[in-house]
């Protein structure tokens, strides 16, 4: 039995290419591909361009979601996999991601959420 109901990956993109992380269309695009990538399936995206630079957006799924939050100015994006079940390869979207935005690294940080044994104690 798992013991959590959901885990949500923290992953910071350094050195990307700016002309990408700054494009609202381009940046759907990519974290739609993402997801399925993953192995999740997408209920509806929506993104926003910022001014005078970046972009944040969420890609709602099935699972959960995947969001991003881009500093065009200092070449960096966030991104959050938040997920549910067992199917989801959160690794396959991020190489994706990683290679898409020119990213020269990248860190990541699983935090599992929802600790099944707290859950119940309040039953």
């Amino acid at each position: 039995m798992n013991k959590f109901l959901a885990k949500q990956v923290l992953v910071e993109f350094y050195n990307c290419s700016k002309d990408i992380i700054d494009d609202v269309n381009k940046i759907e695009i990519l974290m739609n591909k993402a997801v399925l990538k993953a192995n999740a399936t997408i209920i509806k995206s929506t993104f926003h361009k910022f001014a005078p630079q970046g972009v944040s957006g969420v890609v709602v799924i099935a699972e959960s979601h995947f969001a991003i939050h881009t500093w065009p100015e200092h070449n960096f994006a966030s991104v959050d996999l938040y997920t549910c079940g067992t199917t989801i390869d959160e690794n396959k979207a991020i190489l994706y991601l990683k290679e898409q935005f020119n990213a020269s690294k990248f860190q990541s940080k699983t935090l599992n959420r929802g600790n099944l044994l707290e859950i119940n104690k309040n039953i």
